[in-house]
């Protein structure tokens, strides 16, 4: 037997006000990480060796003098959601954005010389923003998992001219 108190109603409405204005606040919103795409334009010289592992992986050599590159407001974020937010800086190029997982060689991703880009598909693309036109914008949302990542424009020839960072989740 259910007894109903005289109370009832006004403790059951102040239940649903109190979770209804509460649990947000408590809400998982995730990481959001801005990401930059941006290059020198279609004339600058492309250095074709600038792939992670390639001859002049720059972000090991610490040579950062390719003609595009990806800029992050934060390389590391704690496991959960996150949200990036990428934009194309460029006034005359197209990119794109991939989340691979890091290399568990740590040499580079299968890069496929006569397409002048990685597959996909064999670096375990975990999600991507498709092609953005000069100075669009897109997001992509993802559960990430505590690890090393890597953030890549796989439009031909933009991965080899060290258009690529790497990125930590904790």
């Amino acid at each position: 037997m259910i007894r109903v108190l005289p109370d009832m109603p006004r403790l059951a409405a102040a239940c649903v006000l109190l979770c209804g204005f509460a649990l947000p606040a408590f809400a998982d919103t995730g990481a959001v990480v801005e990401v930059t795409m941006w290059d020198k334009g279609a004339s600058a010289e492309m250095k074709m060796d600038r792939g992670m592992g390639m001859a002049h992986d720059a972000m090991m050599s610490g040579m950062m003098d390719g003609s595009m590159g990806m800029k992050l407001s934060t390389e590391t974020v704690p496991a959960g959601e996150v949200t990036f937010k990428v934009s194309n800086t460029s006034k005359d190029q197209v990119h794109e954005m991939l989340v691979v997982p890091y290399p568990a060689d740590g040499k580079g991703l299968p890069y496929v010389d006569k397409d002048a880009r990685f597959d996909e598909d064999a670096a375990g693309s975990l999600g991507e923003v498709e092609e953005l036109d000069p100075g669009k914008s897109g997001e992509l949302t993802l559960r990430l998992k505590p690890g090393k990542y890597v953030l890549a424009c796989n439009v031909a020839n933009h991965y080899a001219n060290g258009m690529w960072t790497v990125f930590t989740v904790k």
